[in-house]
């Protein structure tokens, strides 16, 4: 194909509209012409790109695997540019780009780059622009990653957590209804005793005295079953049910309330009330585990929400730091449990608030808390804490892990490095990390040596300096 007909060919394409025909033809003239069938690597992973290529037909796409599987981020079709673009400090992409149909392209050479930025400065703009949009696709694609994975944690460790409350809800009520059967039962026979205003009395008191919230420290295992043995030797005596000893030894209830009521009833009498008391108390006390069970369910959900900002879009505002940082260690208080963590929370009642989206400081926290927890040895220990220092609020994430190796330290930020075994981390934490406080004016830096790491972060404090109102304690 003759140079003239592949400068037409440039000149057709829309996205190239605008670009002098001399810069066209000074691109065909130092470029040359590839045509490439589908799957072609047109620039592997990780392997520094030396070309900038001009797309005259076909399609080339970039998929990403960040654990989840290979994800679609960013394709190029006919009349786009990619590449090595001047100006770029890629040194390699973070998927295969590769030939999705047969395509054509013509290839130009970084070694001709600085030429063509003096011969060609209307193509080298268009290059600039295209460079800054690439950049701003590939971070919100990094971010999204990073949201997804973040998610895929949180989930995991709030199955956990949700759980073992759900599971003691159905099981309770499940419990309860056979349990309401038998009060019913229960309640017949106290009705069919005929039972005296004298007696009614004692039972009641008896009855109530079950009910009262035992006092003292809670009772071992071995104290429990020596009450229970005591309380079923108890109902042999009166010759009454053994199955009462059980419900009878979770409550308050005395020997010496027990011998009082037998001075008033005995027999049959006092095997229904028995069992009355039995069941009404073993019914309640089901009710108030499934209250307990549900309330835990509804703390969870809570913190999800505010971890997650659901009830507030907007963008940046005023952020309460110690609410976010309450709200993170919830959600992954799973995780702590079974690394059997010491995790401390440090934060004066006046600390300031901050200026930035709340929903994506309490990422930062995700990703520094987490880090943190997969950097210490079992019965490790993390101390957070928060102050204000000067015009900013200064968090500080501390763990005992054993250290950030000395050679990582000047790469600790860069996208995709990752000091965790493969399988493990995909290197975008730290940097997704970053770049969110810098939006807001914000910086993160770090210190490690052996035993301790320190993760520092420092963001403005809103403007007016209020401090928030006191928040509630986990």
């Amino acid at each position: 194909m003759a140079d003239a007909n592949l400068v037409d060919r440039l000149a057709a394409l829309p996205k190239l509209a605008g670009i002098p025909r001399e810069e066209l033809s000074w691109l065909v003239a130092h470029g040359d012409l590839e045509v490439r069938e589908a799957g072609w690597v047109v620039a592997p992973k990780g392997k520094r790109i030396e070309k900038l290529w001009i797309l005259l037909s076909g399609q080339i796409a970039v998929r990403v695997d960040r654990g989840a599987g290979p994800r679609l981020v960013m394709e190029w079709h006919t009349g786009d540019v990619g590449g090595m673009l001047p100006y770029s400090r890629m040194t390699g992409p973070p998927g295969d780009n590769f030939l999705e149909e047969r395509s054509e392209l013509l290839v130009v050479h970084e070694r001709h780059f600085p030429e063509m930025i003096h011969r060609c400065p209307t193509f080298t703009a268009l290059t600039v622009h295209i460079m800054l949009d690439r950049a701003r696709s590939f971070n919100t694609s990094d971010l999204q990653d990073d949201k997804m994975i973040s998610l895929g944690r949180l989930a995991a460790g709030l199955a956990h957590e949700l759980n073992n409350p759900a599971s003691a809800t159905v099981r309770g009520a499940k419990l309860l209804l056979a349990g309401l059967a038998e009060a019913d039962g229960a309640s017949r026979a106290l009705g069919a005793a005929g039972v005296t205003p004298e007696q009614l009395a004692s039972i009641e008191r008896t009855r109530a005295a079950c009910l009262e919230t035992p006092g003292g420290t809670v009772r071992s295992p071995i104290q429990q079953a020596d009450r229970e043995d005591a309380i079923a030797d108890w109902l042999v005596r009166h010759q009454s049910d053994v199955a009462y000893a059980a419900p009878l030894a979770d409550t308050a209830v005395t020997l010496d309330t027990l011998d009082e009521l037998a001075r008033v009833t005995s027999g049959g009498t006092l095997d229904a009330a028995l069992r009355w008391i039995a069941t009404g108390c073993a019914t309640r006390a089901l009710a108030t585990d499934i209250e307990r069970a549900a309330t835990r369910i509804y703390d969870l959900v809570a913190a999800v929400k505010q971890f997650t900002y659901m009830d507030n879009l907007a963008g940046p505002e005023s952020v309460d730091v110690e609410a976010g940082l309450r709200d993170t260690l919830r959600v992954l208080v799973s995780k702590a449990k079974t690394k059997r963590a010491t995790v401390e929370l440090d934060v004066p009642a006046d600390l300031p608030q901050v200026h930035a989206t709340g929903g994506e400081l309490n990422q930062v926290w995700l990703n520094l808390i987490d880090n943190a927890l997969d950097a210490i040895p079992e019965t490790g220990r993390i101390d957070i804490s928060a102050r204000r220092e000067l015009d900013r609020v200064v968090v500080r994430i501390v763990d005992d892990g054993p250290g950030i190796p000395p050679e990582a330290m000047p790469r600790i930020f860069d996208p995709f490095f990752t000091t965790k075994p493969p399988g493990q981390g995909t290197g975008l934490g730290l940097d997704i990390t970053r770049r969110l406080l810098r939006r807001y004016h914000g910086d993160i830096t770090v210190q490690s040596r052996p035993g301790r790491t320190e993760f520092c972060v420092s963001l403005l404090v809103e403007k007016g300096g209020t401090a928030p109102a006191a928040a509630g304690t986990s």
